[in-house]
């Protein structure tokens, strides 16, 4: 992306805002339930990470890589819940994952419209409806991170052509989430401010590879903490 300076806010400096927001929900989660500004100042985390997913779905010239990617932070994220806590539930990474695989699916299908391509699509459509909706009522303990809507608002976001029609598309998908999560999730509408001021640039630093790490690193660091 271009590296001139403009105004606004860029791709790196919304991930930091997420990152803080996130740090703070989780610290909410497994250190201070019972505050719940902490976990308003979390519902920032999702829409500027699912945004900035779309986007990096719409420009990566890697596909597999990036896949590849998504898939092996969360791996590691569900090692890391699973010895620190237990649990089979899906971190946002997983949740992200799943995205992008609809994301390309429907790309491959949007630019060559044969038979297969729309197959492929439909089946990773219904299989990712499956892992999010039927499979936790199955299997004790098995969830994904904000659940199915919580999969499509990347999706909703990169069906979008331009920045007010992504955001509006983005909001369809955190109306129909909070509608299923809780009340709380509602403060996740507040995002669309800093997203709207979006410049559409990475940033001068390239932080591409912290993000990723920074994940999985502190929800160890926490849990180690929530222990003390």
């Amino acid at each position: 992306m271009d590296k001139t300076k403009v105004s606004g806010i860029s791709g790196n400096q919304l991930k930091i805002i997420a990152a803080i927001a996130m740090t703070i929900d989780h610290i909410g989660v497994m250190i201070f339930p019972d505050l719940d500004i902490l976990r308003i100042i979390g519902r920032l985390a999702l829409p500027i990470f699912a945004y900035m997913i779309a986007e990096g779905c719409r420009y990566t010239k890697n596909k597999k890589k990036y896949l590849l990617l998504l898939f092996a932070v969360a791996v590691l994220c569900q090692i890391v819940y699973f010895v620190t806590m237990s649990s089979l539930e899906q971190s946002i990474m997983t949740t992200f994952l799943m995205s992008a695989l609809i994301i390309f699916s429907y790309e491959a299908a949007r630019k060559r419209k044969s038979f297969l391509n729309v197959f492929l699509f439909v089946l990773v459509f219904a299989a990712v409806f499956i892992v999010c909706e039927v499979l936790p009522e199955h299997i004790n303990g098995f969830s994904v991170d904000y659940g199915f809507w919580g999969v499509l608002a990347p999706f909703f976001v990169y069906l979008g052509r331009n920045r007010i029609s992504k955001l509006l598309l983005l909001a369809v998908a955190l109306l129909f989430l909070t509608l299923e999560i809780q009340w709380v999730q509602g403060y996740s509408f507040l995002a669309l401010i800093p997203l709207y001021f979006y410049n559409g640039t990475r940033g001068k630093w390239r932080m591409k590879y912290f993000f990723y790490i920074y994940y999985p690193l502190h929800l160890g660091v926490i849990h180690l903490i929530s222990m003390l």
